[in-house]
């Protein structure tokens, strides 16, 4: 199993990207949202990945973060989404913007993602609703971008002098850092997941995700019964 590549971008094209890793070349699908993270050809990149394998496929499928890969992952567990499709809804949202959209049960955002039309659409929202929330609970310990040795290509008569140099990993990303963290809270207090992550989600999107406990605040006062 081929969890990570890390390596020299050699080649971008449509959905696709082609990275060296010290002279073998892995052809990678990515969503048109990592492809454009990815630096230009001859810099160094890294992914983790995902292979599907069908009797007429072998294809190996790039996301900038663990965060990425396990909502890829969750998505494909809905009949009738398929790694396409998947990596689909993710490039169009991002793993916050699926998140939110179902706690939301929004499925109008979902279906703004090419190829996924209304009924694969609720579909999404409703099946993962109970499902999402433990994933957004841990999302923001996964959400750092991938990393791996900074790669120098060093002028030299054949063959090309390639060092690796070690890397610190990236810090995770605040915003998710939060909404975990909120969640995690709210969970703890007893709510039901469902209705825990609908109000971390509606409370991030009106702008209280700067902190958790901002967002634990926030959440909590959509939690509380109307009338």
């Amino acid at each position: 199993m081929i969890g990570k590549l890390s390596g020299i971008v050699d080649w971008k094209g449509d959905g696709l990207v082609i990275l060296d890793v010290r002279g073998v070349g892995y052809e990678v699908m990515v969503s048109d949202r990592t492809l454009a993270a990815l630096p230009p050809p001859g810099q160094a990149a890294a992914l983790y990945t995902e292979i599907v394998v069908r009797e007429d496929l072998l294809q190996l499928i790039g996301f900038p973060s663990l965060l990425d890969r396990e909502w890829h992952r969750l998505l494909t567990t809905v009949q009738g989404v398929g790694a396409k499709a998947a990596l689909a809804i993710l490039g169009t949202l991002g793993p916050d913007g699926v998140a939110r959209a179902i706690a939301l049960g929004d499925a109008r955002a979902i279906q703004a993602a090419p190829g996924v039309g209304p009924k694969i659409a609720q579909r999404v929202a409703m099946e993962l609703k109970s499902k999402a929330p433990m994933l957004m609970a841990q999302g923001g310990r996964m959400a750092a971008p991938a990393s791996g040795d900074d790669v120098v290509i060093e002028p030299a008569e054949t063959p090309k002098a390639v060092t690796r140099k070690p890397k610190a990993p990236p810090p995770p990303d605040p915003a998710a850092m939060a909404s975990s963290d909120a969640l995690s809270a709210l969970l703890n207090l007893g709510y039901a997941q469902g209705d825990a992550a609908a109000a971390v989600a509606q409370a991030a999107c009106e702008g209280a995700a700067s902190d958790p406990a901002t967002l634990i605040r926030a959440a909590l006062k959509l939690l509380q019964p109307k009338g």
